[in-house]
């Protein structure tokens, strides 16, 4: 019997920024789309942690699947397993609290708040990293900030604080998480940092089952089916234009998640976001935008300084 030797892992790959640009544009739509498929199949009675599991259940052969007509099976296996184990436990926290807020919130109004993610990564990479951050930054942090308060509108806005907490919650650890991907990315390929993620996440949640499992009818399966298809194809494009281009260059196309999560709000739910969060909304956009900016030309400078 021949004996399959593992693909070797990814090292270099050239950049290509319209690809990755496309690839951000259509895993905002299926995230956006998977998130309306949690608050629906919710909505009927199944639990948080049983959408979960089923979310990485189902998205498991969906990526075995793709694997097997792309980079092939043996492509999966992994010499960095303990940053795996990691990754996937910081992303189920994470997942929880993104679940969460889609659950506790208007689509409209999780999506707004998700765009804090520029505004945590900034702060982090300040403590935990020590990157000196000037007073552009930090005043981009603070308007951003500022826009969160405008859409939320504490103690007199319709939107419930928690939720407003859980998706601040969820930001902060997509912005941690984020960073580690990034690093993966440049010797794991997409799939298999996807792969790795829903695989390990089945079994805590599958211990998590027998209390919150409830008995399914045929359009709750097809809702959950759905959650991790859409889940599995959002997450490997999302992976995927990370390696073909800095975040700087794809993280406009996350900002038409906001178009996605209003039209499907109104056509299923008929919600319309209120004027709070229209004002708020620029506000974050413009200051997670200005941050990607500054960033960029940061890096471009140093990038002119270290040349010469």
């Amino acid at each position: 019997m021949r004996k399959i030797v593992p693909a070797p892992a990814p090292t270099t790959v050239s950049e290509r920024r319209l690809y990755a640009m496309g690839l951000r544009l259509c895993s905002t739509a299926l995230l956006a789309s998977m998130g309306a498929l949690i608050k629906a199949v919710s909505e009927t009675g199944v639990k948080l942690p049983e959408i979960m599991f089923w979310r990485q259940a189902f998205a498991v052969p969906v990526i075995l699947f793709w694997a097997y007509g792309t980079v092939g099976i043996p492509s999966l296996q992994t010499h960095q397993f303990k940053l795996h184990l990691r990754r996937s436990g910081m992303s189920l926290v994470g997942m929880t609290l993104n679940f969460g807020s889609v659950l506790l919130l208007p689509l409209a109004e999780a999506t707004t708040i998700s765009f804090t993610v520029p505004l945590f990564a900034t702060i982090l990479a300040a403590l935990l990293l020590g990157e000196r951050v000037g007073k552009h930054r930090w005043l981009a942090v603070a308007c951003g900030f500022l826009g969160v308060l405008v859409v939320t509108q504490p103690g007199r806005s319709p939107i419930p604080l928690d939720g407003a907490l859980v998706a601040l919650g969820s930001s902060f650890m997509v912005a941690l998480i984020s960073t580690q991907v990034r690093d993966m990315a440049k010797t794991e390929g997409p799939v298999t940092i996807t792969f790795w993620f829903s695989f390990l996440g089945m079994f805590p949640l599958g211990l998590l089952l027998p209390w919150f499992s409830t008995p399914l009818v045929g359009h709750q399966w097809l809702l959950l089916i759905g959650i991790g298809i859409l889940g599995a194809g959002g997450q490997m494009m999302m992976t995927a234009s990370l390696r073909y281009a800095p975040l700087s260059t794809v993280v406009a196309m996350d900002y038409s998640a906001l178009i996605w999560s209003t039209l499907i709000g109104y056509a299923y739910w008929d919600h319309l976001p209120p004027n709070s969060t229209w004002v708020g909304a620029p506000i974050i956009v413009a200051s997670s935008a200005y941050i990607f900016w500054r960033e960029r030309r940061l890096s471009i400078e140093r990038q002119a300084e270290t040349a010469a």
